[in-house]
């Protein structure tokens, strides 16, 4: 039987329909698993705790930017849009995944979904706030399934015995990115103007955040698809 995989998704700006990618549906399937949606409002704590306990593994996909009051801040000024009711939904499911040692992976907004649901904290936004080195662009003018820049994968990491390599391309849609790791967090990878590119947990047996789209990439290079098999495995082990 495929493994059953928690999806999260969005809300429209009125709030009123569900929105989300179905690229995400797409390469869970290809790599073996079964999607549930999880809506952002009208469960309790209880259901989806009973939700996630059927569950296999979490996926928490991109989207728009986190409320900064999970991490201790202010509304930055450059700090986009964002929905208390798909917050406390991403974040319970995070906690519940670190928590019950459940596989788990976040792409983009689901990489600080991740970070923050430990304990970290985030740059709201890069452009303004990043003061290490010149920034590289990180909200790519060109196709989604395209890779306009470099990762450095970390060695031994959880991310290289995935991939098998020291480096990649990646696309890149984001403004925000991980600042201050968690406690039980390390670095799987970096860009070249060294914002942090991967998350994965040493304490877990499959915790890893990304902050690009290897779903917008899997069907023109096959390297990212290995992520999400590598996923689908540890969700059935």
């Amino acid at each position: 039987m495929a493994p059953l995989i928690l999806l999260s998704c969005g809300l429209n700006a009125e709030g009123a329909a569900y929105t989300g990618p179905l690229s995400y549906v797409h390469a869970i399937a290809a790599a073996g698993g079964h999607v549930v949606v999880v809506p952002p409002h009208g469960q309790s704590d209880d259901e989806l705790e009973r939700l996630c306990g059927m569950a296999d593994a979490v996926l928490l996909p991109g989207g728009i930017d986190l409320d900064p009051v999970h991490f201790g801040q202010e509304v930055h000024l450059r700090n986009g849009s964002f929905h208390p009711d798909v917050d406390a939904v991403d974040l319970y499911l995070a906690r519940y995944a670190l928590r019950a040692k459940k596989a788990v992976l976040g792409i983009c907004r689901g990489c600080q979904v991740l970070a923050v649901a430990a304990g970290g904290s985030l740059y709201q936004d890069l452009p303004s706030q990043w003061r290490q080195s010149e920034l590289i662009q990180h909200r790519q003018q060109a196709p989604r399934w395209h890779g306009t820049h470099q990762v450095t994968v970390t060695p031994n990491s959880l991310l290289q015995r995935i991939l098998q390599i020291d480096n990649l391309y990646v696309n890149s849609f984001h403004h925000q990115a991980v600042a201050e790791l968690p406690a039980r967090a390390t670095v799987g990878a970096r860009s070249n103007d060294g914002v942090v590119e991967a998350i994965e947990f040493t304490d877990h047996p499959f915790a890893l955040g990304i902050q690009w789209h290897p779903e917008g990439m899997v069907e023109r290079d096959p390297l990212h698809r290995r992520i999400f098999t590598a996923f689908i495995a540890a969700a059935t082990s």
